[in-house]
């Protein structure tokens, strides 16, 4: 027998039609269409699966961020070990790809060390979230971005963006029953940008706590919006509350962007 190979994945999917990243067994709430033997529509399964049918055996598929339900990616990172190592990795890519359903691809898949571990080897992550501004929603994709029509202070939300990069404690831009002790997190930068009608919001950080990001998109929306002021950012960290920030944004508008990771 060979001995076990760990690959690494760079996944690019569409989110609107799975619950998320993680693996889920089907439960009595649950009404939507499901596979004999499978369980909730997830990207992680649906992955797995597609590996598996390629080197014959079951794999143990570990993704970098557990995006939620609705939320897309174009550079999630995952592994697994096979010993089908006589399979040439763009080989092994181009397969999976052929088993995959068309709203997700594997970008690139390449043999790392096993040392390489697709959490504890991340070091940080960028986020994008996508706004359509524009008075008329996008028909050809409207789960692919937020619409709101309403005309918005661009550069206010410039200048709120900037007061979140850093050290804080961000306790009130996360969603309660987070679970994490420790609420302090470093956001490296998170900027505006605009080309027409579309506005994207990027965050890059360490890590995030639960629906951190999208908190962040609601908060700078309803600063374009008028009804904080740039300054406010502060209070709003410096409160610890999370009825002191903005509201979510939905999250068919939020972008897994980017992952880096420590040297293999």
């Amino acid at each position: 027998m060979e001995p076990a190979q760990r690959y690494k994945l760079t996944l690019a999917y569409r989110g609107s039609n799975y619950h998320g990243w993680q693996s889920q067994a089907v439960t009595e709430n649950y009404k939507g269409p499901v596979e004999p033997g499978q369980g909730i529509p997830t990207i992680q399964e649906t992955v797995a699966r597609a590996v598996a049918s390629v080197v014959n055996h079951p794999v143990l598929l570990v993704g970098s961020s557990r995006t939620d339900a609705g939320v897309h990616a174009k550079g999630q990172l995952a592994h697994f070990d096979t010993d089908q190592v006589q399979i040439p990795p763009d080989g092994l890519r181009r397969a999976v790809n052929a088993a995959l359903p068309a709203d997700i691809v594997i970008r690139a898949l390449e043999p790392v060390p096993q040392t390489f571990d697709a959490i504890t080897s991340t070091t940080s992550k960028r986020y994008q979230y996508a706004i359509w501004n524009r008075t008329d929603r996008p028909p050809f994709f409207p789960d692919l971005v937020w619409h709101r029509w309403q005309t918005l202070d661009i550069p206010a939300m410039k200048q709120a963006a900037q007061r979140l990069v850093g050290e804080h404690d961000f306790a009130s831009f996360a969603r309660p029953g987070h679970g994490r002790e420790n609420t302090v997190r470093t956001v490296l930068s998170c900027d505006v940008s605009a080309r027409g009608p579309l506005l994207v919001i990027g965050v890059e950080g360490t890590g995030f706590l639960w629906n951190m990001v999208r908190i962040i998109a609601g908060t700078l929306i309803e600063v374009g919006l008028g009804r904080h002021t740039p300054q406010q950012i502060d209070q709003m960290l410096a409160a610890r509350d999370r009825q002191a920030a903005g509201g979510t944004a939905p999250p068919h508008g939020l972008y897994l962007q980017w992952i880096k990771t420590k040297p293999s």
